[in-house]
C-alpha cells in the first residue's frame, strides 16, 4: 500500500503553523504599509510592505511551520519566489478592486487582500517548495 505523502494530522499541524506564519506576516505587512504611507505612494508602499511580509513569511515557514527535507535550497528559494509573485498578483488586483471600485481604504484593502490567495500558497508550498522527502533521490 502507498503511504501517502504526509499524514492527515501532520498536514493539520503544518497548516496551523502556516496559518500563524501568515498572521505574523500579515501583521508585519500592515504595520510596515502603515510606515510606508507616511512617505511613499499607495502602490509603492504596498509592494514594500509586501516584500517585508513575504521576507518573513519565507524565514518562518522554512525554518518552523513547514521544515523540508529538500537539499536544493536555490530551487526551491526560486520556487518559493514564483509562489510569492503568484500571491503578489493575487494580492495586488484584489487591493486595487478593495480600494478603487468597492471604495475601502487603503488598510481594509490590504487586509481583505491577504486571505484570498492563502489556500492556493499553503498547497503550493506544502505540497512542493517545502514538501517532506518522498524518498526520490530526483528531489534532493
Amino acid at each position: 500500500m502507498i503511504q501517502p505523502i504526509v499524514s492527515h494530522r501532520e498536514t493539520q499541524v503544518r497548516f496551523l503553523r502556516f496559518l500563524t506564519v501568515g498572521g505574523t506576516a500579515y501583521v508585519v505587512q500592515v504595520l510596515t504599509m502603515k510606515l510606508f504611507l507616511l512617505w511613499l505612494g499607495t502602490n509603492l508602499a504596498f509592494t514594500l510592505s509586501f516584500v517585508c511580509s513575504t521576507s518573513t513569511h519565507y524565514t518562518l515557514n522554512r525554518f518552523w511551520a513547514l521544515p523540508s527535507s529538500r537539499h536544493d535550497h536555490g530551487r526551491q528559494f526560486t520556487e518559493y519566489l514564483g509562489t510569492a509573485c503568484l500571491s503578489y498578483v493575487i494580492n495586488l488586483a484584489i487591493f486595487r478592486v478593495c480600494l478603487d471600485v468597492v471604495g475601502l481604504g487603503r488598510i481594509w484593502s490590504t487586509a481583505v487582500a491577504v486571505p484570498p490567495s492563502t489556500v492556493v500558497v499553503f498547497l503550493l508550498l506544502n505540497y512542493r517548495v517545502f514538501r517532506k522527502e518522498r524518498g526520490s533521490a530526483a528531489e534532493s
